[in-house]
């Protein structure tokens, strides 16, 4: 399953040379995660309320070309491998057709203790994308 998510570059997401500060990709693919995770029907807050929360273990990351104010990008999140209490994704960031930045992302699921713990159902039930 691909999921997409839009998201329009404001002022405040830019450096002093008009383009985007490139943490706030990191930013962009965060929000993305949240809004597939939440479109799975999973409430994060109702997760964390039981003990259980998602952490970003690993990030690679390559920035590939400058987006700028006002530009409208599309994040694009695949699962490459959903097992036990690890999510591997990979998140993609275009600007029209133009691939902006691209990133493989680990996540963790972890119990209040801190120790690992079974990722949601929900989450395990996705298969991996062939095309990421």
């Amino acid at each position: 399953m691909t999921h997409r998510y839009p998201v329009r570059v404001h002022y405040e997401d830019t450096d002093m040379g008009g383009i985007v500060y490139h943490a706030n990709f990191l930013k962009f693919i965060e929000r993305a995660r949240s809004a597939w995770v939440r479109d799975l029907g999973i409430d994060q807050n109702a997760m964390r309320d039981a003990g259980t929360v998602f952490v970003v273990r690993r990030v690679e990351a390559d920035f590939l070309a400058p987006a700028r104010l006002d530009d409208v990008l599309e994040i694009e999140t695949r699962t490459l491998a959903a097992t036990g209490a690890r999510l591997v994704m990979a998140q993609t960031v275009w600007h029209g057709r133009e691939e902006m930045f691209r990133a493989v992302v680990t996540v963790a699921c972890l119990s209040a203790s801190g120790r690992p713990t079974r990722l949601p159902d929900a989450i395990l039930r996705q298969r991996h994308d062939p095309t990421a």
